[in-house]
């Protein structure tokens, strides 16, 4: 996968208490903006075409982009009204140029192995490949079980557990499908595209233990100023 959407319009709402005034991506981490550090894993990934899912204060994404990474192959969809993941999902994959495409958070870092991700998603003619990571002692995620050849047969809710495959908030994602199939409108793209096809069994789960760090909470975000120092 040579292309990649970047999901960067959420309001970040919990992260307000220390970063008020910016983009949750735009968070500073170790000097530089969180979707920086996601840019540049994508870019030593083989990824080269950006398309950028943009919502809330946009206008700042967009001048760091233009700013810092003139050169790279990049176009922004802005969000005129919330669209939910799966409807921003689908408007980004409007703007996409490749057949497959990989889909990422902006404010989440899963060093997933990509070109790996790619060939997984492409042998098993999936409609979506989650990257999954293997957790221990957690509550905050839910879990994403997986039958041996890494087909998904279902998504569990948030609850105390001693180990699990979370979705990682990375995907591998066959474009033409899912313009097809994804509904108009505002929607949930786990909630409401990924577990309800299930049963179809052309949804498949690649498992990594690469490094992981979401910084949706304040915790974790002070945690990703040690772990991404410069």
């Amino acid at each position: 996968m040579k292309e990649a959407i970047i999901l960067a319009g959420g309001l970040g709402t919990r992260l307000r208490s220390a970063v008020p005034d910016l983009p949750k991506c735009m968070a500073p981490v170790s000097g530089r903006p969180f979707l920086a550090h996601v840019v540049d894993y994508l870019l030593a990934e083989g990824v080269y075409r950006l398309v950028l899912s943009l919502g809330y204060k946009h206008e700042v994404i967009e001048a760091y982009m233009k700013r810092v990474y003139s050169i790279l192959d990049f176009v922004c969809v802005v969000e005129k009204e919330p669209l939910g993941t799966g409807g921003a999902i689908r408007e980004a994959c409007k703007a996409a140029e490749e057949a497959q495409v990989l889909v990422a958070n902006g404010d989440t870092l899963f060093q997933v192995d990509i070109p790996a991700l790619s060939a997984f998603h492409k042998e098993r003619g999936a409609l979506a490949t989650l990257a999954l990571k293997p957790m221990q002692d957690f509550d905050r995620y839910g879990v994403v079980d997986v039958e041996p050849g890494g087909r998904i047969i279902g998504f569990e809710e948030k609850k105390p557990r001693t180990s699990g495959l979370i979705n990682g908030g990375v995907y591998g994602l066959s474009v033409k499908e899912y313009l097809a199939e994804a509904p108009a409108g505002t929607f949930s793209f786990e909630k409401d595209f990924l577990e309800p096809r299930v049963s179809g069994g052309r949804l498949y789960g690649y498992t990594d233990d690469a490094y992981f760090i979401d910084i949706g909470i304040p915790a974790d975000y002070e945690r990703a100023q040690k772990d991404l120092l410069l």
